[in-house]
């Protein structure tokens, strides 16, 4: 085991892990410098059995020996150790969760080749919240969604909350961001899918009657909350849906939306709905 105690927050070897809480830093950071941070054990156990690799693992001393069988794994990668007070002085935060692992960032995956295979897929346009992103990508793997596609402007699924949010189901099921947009859309009609975009629209049809219906191929295509989505989305989608509601309640968030619409259109298998 490669351990490194820490005396004072100031080692240079850590670097991975200051300034946790600048969320406009890190967002920027961490794609720039092929990484992201993998929080608490579980999330970390996920990463690592999705075949991810580590470049360090940082934890409270109290949590080597619940983590000695992953670390074990990587006899060569650095183990930073130290008292909650000199970890919360470095990252900014305490950590509930007692351990962190600094990751290495996969390369980033091809579209058509995340979607080729895929009968159910959800595509997010400019959902920036990744709160919202995180419950959208745990609701997705939950209910036999195949894979997420996500606009460029949208939130980054690896970052810490998105993935702490997800249980770590970012990993587990395959994503890619899409290159342009509304443009991207094409990669799903040249592979047969039915566009259907989640928007209140005067001719939308309701998520019933998309669930009535029958498709090999669907994508549902989910915008951010506020503004909705984009007028040329809009154009070039085959169906808009709305999801019918009692009055005085005109819309979900977008990630409740989502759990609701990707249950309904669900692939009829055995273990999701039956």
């Amino acid at each position: 085991m490669n351990l490194h105690y820490l005396e004072t927050a100031d080692d240079p070897l850590v670097a991975d892990y200051t300034q946790l809480t600048d969320t406009a830093l890190r967002r920027r950071r961490e794609p720039a410098e092929g990484m992201y941070i993998a929080e608490s054990s579980k999330v970390l156990r996920r990463a690592i059995d999705a075949g991810h690799r580590p470049r360090s693992f940082f934890l409270a001393e109290k949590w080597l020996e619940d983590l000695r069988d992953v670390i074990g794994l990587f006899p060569e990668v650095p183990v930073f150790v130290g008292t909650p007070e000199v970890l919360e002085a470095i990252t900014g935060f305490h950590l509930h969760r007692g351990a962190m692992a600094a990751m290495h960032r996969p390369a980033p995956r091809d579209p058509a080749e995340v979607v080729a295979g895929a009968r159910r897929v959800a595509v997010l346009e400019d959902i920036v919240d990744h709160t919202n992103v995180g419950a959208i990508f745990r609701s997705a793997a939950a209910m036999g969604m195949d894979a997420v596609l996500i606009s460029p402007r949208c939130a980054d699924p690896l970052y810490r909350r998105s993935i702490r949010v997800s249980m770590g189901t970012v990993f587990q099921i395959p994503w890619a961001r899409l290159p342009e947009w509304p443009g991207g859309l094409r990669v799903l009609k040249e592979q047969g899918f039915t566009t259907a975009a989640l928007e209140l629209t005067e001719d939308a049809i309701t998520l019933d009657e998309l669930e009535s219906r029958t498709f090999g191929r669907l994508a549902l295509i989910l915008g951010t909350e506020g503004a909705g989505m984009l007028p040329e989305t809009l154009g070039q989608v085959d169906l808009k849906v709305m999801i019918p509601m009692r009055a005085g309640v005109d819309s979900l968030n977008v990630a409740a939306a989502s759990a609701v619409a990707f249950w309904a259109c669900r692939p009829k298998v055995s273990g999701i709905g039956g």
